[in-house]
């Protein structure tokens, strides 16, 4: 956690235009630190939260941010109760950039904290994957207000919330065999059951928990908003509901048996074992010698060399479009207690935008993130021969991106790769390797370049002007 701060300068307070809906409080910025206000009306719940020992058992865990309180005298306005500074995030994200094992671990953390709460006499009292982010290569929950106390006559209030956003997009994906990132962008509050009902292949019925959750769900007349009789009242019910639902997420698993275009491109579709050892002797010796806090591997494809990073590089983001290739790198870190690299589904070419109210609610990608060191290796040629981009555009784009440096593959058009995306076109923008020298020293200064030996690819490492 950054420095403890006892005071905070008032007039340097930005409101996050994220945290708006719930009136038990909100998240602020002040001076670079994001802070979150209590207000009164929370109160009783962050004090039984606080009492009870649920915010210990948890934080102790790994389960929900840490925070430390701000004296009192800081408090902003009359309606404050506590001011708290939650231990500092390296990044956002959001659930339509995770990949499908990201989501169900994800699902699965808010049911494992949901479980717990119960046990301290507390309950979620709604349940979005906008409280989780990825830290050190895990979920963790991050809405300190997110807890309130149970009341054992009432149902879950946020089990359709739950399924909408985290059991729904889950069986869609499980049963569609397809990514569901861009219908999640669409449905920020979670895919609703009746369009979810509607997609859902008719095998699916078949199942006892999509009958359950889904379907009966979707029949189902609700006396209350938010509040269903699936949730039901007592305590022994919720927690055969948390469960159940744990046990059918837990047994998803992604799609292997069904490869993308590009999540072997590595072991099979490379153009040889020898150009990749190359390749890594060129690639590590212009990064070793490049200092930064956070670094971006940019169609990282399955993180070959998001990991080569992530050996010196405090925070490693790695991204590409191909979620399979995302899944891959995200289960493999798992495996190799990786911690320090986040995978995400981004499409350089069309990266996640800013969306929600007045367009301000959930910033856009670009805005998110501001590494010192950008990589883009293999991927130049794919935006200029693939998508139709010209290289001005991508150097101008590139420089956007990095705050600082840039380590960057040109591939050559006669290249077999570069061949196979211009084989069935009739034009295509310009592209040699002059002209990928102009249009990255109008905005770079080239420190460094070398053939990777056997091709006639280079490798270049850049600073911005």
């Amino acid at each position: 956690m950054r420095s403890q701060r006892t005071t905070i300068d008032m007039e340097a307070i930005t409101h996050d235009p994220a945290s708006f809906r719930d009136p038990s409080g909100f998240v602020f910025r002040s001076d670079g630190l994001y802070y979150r206000q209590v207000n009164q009306q929370y109160a009783g719940h962050y004090d039984l939260l606080m009492q009870s020992g649920l915010y210990q058992a948890l934080t102790e865990k790994r389960l929900l941010i840490p925070h430390v309180e701000i004296p009192p005298g800081s408090a902003q306005g009359p309606d404050c109760y506590k001011t708290l500074l939650p231990e500092q995030l390296p990044a956002i994200s959001y659930a339509y950039e995770w990949c499908f094992d990201q989501l169900k671990d994800a699902a699965l953390l808010t049911l494992k904290v949901m479980k717990i709460a119960v046990e301290y006499g507390m309950i979620l009292k709604d349940a979005t994957p906008f409280n989780i982010q990825f830290v050190k290569g895990k979920p963790i929950f991050i809405d300190t207000l997110s807890f309130e106390k149970h009341d054992t006559t009432q149902p879950w209030i946020a089990y359709r919330q739950f399924c909408e956003c985290f059991l729904f997009p889950l069986y869609l994906e499980h049963y569609l065999k397809t990514d569901i990132q861009k219908l999640m962008a669409v449905y920020l509050e979670g895919i609703p059951v009746d369009v979810t009902a509607r997609l859902l292949p008719m095998k699916s019925s078949l199942n006892m928990g999509v009958w359950l959750h889904v379907y009966l769900q979707n029949n189902v007349k609700e006396d209350k908003p938010g509040q269903t009789k699936a949730g039901g009242f007592d305590l022994k019910k919720l927690n055969h509901l948390t469960e159940h639902l744990q046990g059918i997420i837990t047994k998803f698993s992604v799609r292997d048996s069904a490869p993308s275009v590009w999540s072997n491109y590595y072991r099979e579709t490379i153009l040889s074992k020898n150009y990749l050892e190359e390749k890594e002797k060129v690639f590590r010796l212009f990064t070793e010698q490049i200092s930064c806090e956070c670094a971006l591997d940019a169609g990282a494809n399955d993180g070959y060399f998001s990991r080569i990073l992530a050996e010196t590089k405090p925070f490693v983001m790695a991204i590409d479009f191909d979620a399979q290739c995302i899944n891959n790198l995200y289960r493999s870190n798992k495996k190799s207690n990786i911690h320090n690299i986040l995978p995400l589904c981004i499409d350089l070419t069309n990266p996640s935008p800013a969306v929600g109210f007045a367009n301000k609610e959930r910033p856009a990608f670009l805005q998110r993130v501001k590494p010192d060191l950008v990589t883009a290796l293999a991927l130049v040629h794919h935006l200029v021969l693939g998508k139709n981009i010209p290289l001005a555009d991508v150097a101008a784009f590139l420089h956007r991106l990095t705050a600082r440096d840039l380590v960057i593959e040109f591939v050559p058009l006669s290249d077999p790769k570069a061949q196979e995306l211009v084989k069935s076109k009739h034009s295509y923008h310009h592209y040699d390797q002059e002209s990928f020298e102009n249009a990255f020293t109008a905005l770079f200064q080239i420190t460094r370049q070398q053939t990777i030996p056997g091709t006639g690819r280079i490798l270049y490492a850049m600073k911005k002007s």
